[in-house]
């Protein structure tokens, strides 16, 4: 099992930089208004960590929230899971790359054509912007799909939940995507299929005893980055507990843990 190295680096200003424990956890801010997210930011704001744009949020408010959380100097990204022909898509990147986003998705199962799109877009972009271009990153099978959903809805057949992960991963890669959102059990595979520099994004954490809710394929923190894992997105866990920063703490303990 291919295990992820104890430092990755990450590209700022044309610098490589160590990146920090801190920074490879997003927080995924679930909410329906600027205000709640932006209260929850400020709390987490002196742990250190990234934040997570899902579309409740980004439907609700668009860019300014995105700006408004730059005021604590963080990586933001902004999960749209793009899916729609070439043109549209690349035409979505361009003005995310305006805006000034760090991460943005899009679906894998959008196809090569339009995966090449958004890869040129934000190349482009950026150059005219003269900034460095954005981590672009593909939804490979979301988290709450089982492989029962995948022989029974998707109709595929044949082929194990794991093995068609790994197949649309190596597209992206060979798309030009700087990595994918998987679950991190399959993380192992796509770690082996794609090297050690494709960036693997990991939704589904649930620390030890936290229930599983509407996620079909979990893994602790601690689990996901042995298994190879780059970044991890948490929400519930962290947003719905008692005391935030105590359970983000609690996280971040347990993945230097995993990184010692």
């Amino acid at each position: 099992m291919s295990s992820l190295p104890k430092t990755i680096s990450t590209i700022s200003k044309g610098t490589q930089t160590p990146l920090s424990v801190e920074e490879r956890l997003f927080v995924a801010l679930d909410y329906p208004d600027a205000a709640s997210a932006l209260a929850m930011a400020e709390q987490l704001a002196p742990l250190g960590v990234s934040y997570k744009i899902g579309l409740q949020l980004f439907y609700a408010e668009g860019m300014a929230v995105v700006r408004q959380l730059r005021q604590f100097g963080k990586t933001v990204f902004v999960d749209l899971k793009l899916h729609d022909i070439p043109n549209t898509v690349a035409g979505a990147v361009d003005s995310l790359v305006s805006q000034g986003v760090d991460f943005l998705n899009l679906h894998t199962q959008g196809g090569p054509e339009m995966m090449r799109a958004a890869v040129a877009s934000a190349q482009q972009a950026a150059t005219r912007l003269g900034q460095m271009p954005p981590k672009l990153i593909g939804v490979t099978l979301l988290t709450s799909l089982s492989e029962q959903a995948l022989n029974e809805f998707l109709f595929v057949a044949g082929v194990s939940l794991g093995e068609y992960v790994q197949h649309l991963a190596l597209q992206a890669q060979k798309a030009g995507l700087d990595g994918v959102v998987c679950s991190a059990q399959e993380a192992p595979l796509i770690r082996a299929a794609c090297g050690s520099d494709f960036l693997l994004v990991t939704p589904g954490i649930r620390p030890a005893g936290a229930g599983d809710q509407d996620q079909a394929r979990v893994i602790t923190p601690a689990q996901a980055f042995k298994n190879g894992t780059d970044y991890l997105v948490i929400g519930r866990p962290i947003t719905g507990a008692s005391d935030p920063v105590v359970a983000t703490q609690a996280i971040l303990d347990e993945m230097r843990g995993a990184l010692a």
